[in-house]
């Protein structure tokens, strides 16, 4: 293929992927009723009207100048709408409705924003730019504009399942799955190598996180074949749980006491009944879901348990290893990610039972690694041997390299297909109790 013809193929197949970005984040965004788009359904983030906004500045702030040396036509809006809220990093945001530019104006940004690069996307300017400025592949800033949107579209998701059910408007649900009674059950895993991360190369994408590929030895350990179930957590918050000192370490029990934080934040207790809050509705608490927790909540668990969380290692040999010592693309093998290996790529709202895809085990006999939610690692978000930050966007993964913030893995029901490859690293503090995220507990 030559260079024109590659560009051809990149630009095409650019186009095709971020329209569908565009249409999840369109539709994602047409949940919220119009009078409700100035609600913070999560205190130390953003009002919903900024992400209306940042989706298109950070793509606009990403290619305009890197690639299509396009002039900005609102600097005061690229500026604002630029970088959102880490929860760890001071107090609430104090900001009024009144603070932020009226719904037309952003719309009108918006729509500026794509028009201007969709007209340099399809008069052929990409055929023309292999490199961007400072001499990176222009293919690794387009596949961080839509991977970008897609995370978007996933913490979105979360941010609005804490809106008000009445300011929401109701979207079809897919059909229950059945499934039979669970039954926990520990898989030993072997002794073995796993690779972590993937190589530098043309032909593979990654965020600077994944980067670069190394050998870690993990001994043998045991783990749980299922992820933490809501029946299970019950148990432990029955047992006393949050009230139990011995089970949190010194910093969680403070947050714990402090935020008086007594059950997960999906859940709500009615008389003597405990209630899930999903999407659109408030349902009974469906005791074959993953549990939803903060890393602080299900490292208490573990020590009630008796066990602890997983290494990022641990899991990652878990979900990709083999009896052969071979590693795997996917938990069940080399076939894409689709509807009959797990509960990913925006099909669901909310959680389904961890035993309802047995197609997705991995090699070890493990069910619903990927999707239905991320697992929580025992390991801090910490770079690999041989990172080095992106230079277009530097603080993407640098900022977090403070201990403060630990390595999830697997997938949520939002979790775009793209995202569950093996290297893909996604990391929150350990009291965020919003993300789609569970856990399950190893031993050794």
């Amino acid at each position: 293929m030559s260079i024109a013809q590659n560009g051809v193929a990149v630009r095409h197949g650019f186009i095709e992927r971020v329209y569908d970005a565009r249409r999840r984040s369109d539709a994602l965004f047409s949940v919220v009723r119009a009078d409700s788009l100035y609600e913070r359904p999560i205190p130390e983030r953003h009002r919903i009207v900024f992400y209306v906004g940042h989706l298109e500045a950070f793509d606009w702030n990403l290619l305009h100048e890197n690639i299509f040396g396009l002039k900005s036509f609102h600097p005061e809006f690229d500026r604002l709408f630029a970088f959102g809220i880490d929860p760890v990093s001071g107090g609430l945001p104090s900001d009024q409705p009144s603070d932020w530019p009226s719904l037309d104006a952003v719309h009108d940004y918006v729509n500026r924003v794509r028009a201007a690069l969709d007209e340099k996307l399809a008069d052929g300017a990409l055929e023309a730019h292999l490199r961007t400025r400072d001499g990176f592949p222009v293919d690794t800033l387009l596949n961080v504009a839509v991977e970008h949107r897609l995370m978007h579209v996933e913490t979105l998701a979360y941010m609005l399942h804490q809106l008000s059910l009445d300011k929401k408007v109701r979207q079809r649900a897919p059909q229950n799955l059945d499934s039979a009674l669970v039954v926990h059950q520990i898989v030993e895993v072997p002794a073995g190598e796993v690779t972590l991360g993937i190589r530098r190369g043309p032909e593979t994408f990654g965020w600077d996180n994944e980067y670069e590929a190394h050998t870690v030895d993990v001994p043998a350990f045991a783990i749980d074949r299922y992820k933490v179930t809501n029946r299970q957590y019950l148990e432990f918050t029955a047992a006393g749980g949050y009230e139990t000192r011995s089970f949190w370490n010194d910093d969680d029990w403070t947050w714990r006491t402090t935020c008086g934080i007594s059950h997960p934040v999906i859940w709500k207790k009615t008389g003597d009944h405990w209630l899930c809050r999903t999407m659109f509705d408030e349902v009974p608490l469906p005791l074959d879901w993953p549990v939803y927790v903060s890393y602080a909540e299900a490292s208490a668990y573990a020590r009630w348990a008796g066990k602890s969380l997983p290494a990022e290692a641990e899991w990652h040999r878990a979900a990709y290893g083999a009896p052969d010592k071979s590693e795997r693309i996917y938990p069940w093998g080399t076939e894409a990610p689709s509807a009959r290996f797990g509960n990913f790529d925006f099909r669901r709202w909310d959680p389904t039972p961890v035993n309802a895809f047995p197609e997705g085990q991995s090699a070890f006999g493990i069910d619903d690694m990927l999707g239905n939610g991320w697992e929580w690692t025992s390991s801090a978000f910490a770079p690999f041997p041989g990172f080095e930050p992106f230079p277009f966007y530097r603080g993407y993964s640098a900022d977090f390299f403070d201990g403060r913030h630990f390595v999830m893995k697997g997938g949520s029901p939002r979790t775009a297909a793209c995202m569950l490859r093996p290297s893909f690293r996604n990391w929150f503090q350990p009291y965020y109790q919003y993300v789609y995220a569970g856990f399950r507990c190893v031993s050794h």
